[in-house]
């Protein structure tokens, strides 16, 4: 069984830049297209990012082009969302996804597993 744990999260300063970890245990992720999305508190889940399978393909949201970038490693298992020019409006709960190779974007019901969730605060 897939299994996804987030790392990384924490409290930053505007303008300054967090890298998740979204590292999967029990499957390999070479054959899922995986996600990042986010809930801030009142607010619905939003889709971030996304990558397919082999990095053939990647999604971005329009809030976050051109500051996130989202990047797989297949032999650490992991797919990372590196977070520059970070603003107060980026505070959210981060969840990564796991969903079929070429599901980017994807939809929360396209999801076959979920990690638990990191913080992520921006604020001075």
């Amino acid at each position: 069984q897939l299994q996804l744990v987030e790392s990384g999260g924490g409290l930053v300063q505007p303008g300054g830049s967090l890298r998740l970890s979204c590292a999967a245990s029990g499957v390999t992720l070479d054959y899922s297209a995986v996600g990042w999305f986010r809930q801030a508190p009142g607010k619905e889940r939003e889709g971030v990012s996304c990558i397919s399978i082999g990095g053939r393909s990647t999604y971005y949201a329009d809030s976050v082009k051109g500051r996130f970038t989202i990047s797989r490693d297949n032999a650490k298992n992991t797919v990372y969302l590196q977070m520059n020019s970070l603003k107060p409006e980026d505070t959210a709960v981060y969840s990564c996804a796991a969903a079929p190779p070429f599901m980017c974007p994807m939809t929360p019901s396209s999801v076959r597993s979920w990690g638990q969730g990191t913080q992520v605060t921006v604020s001075s």
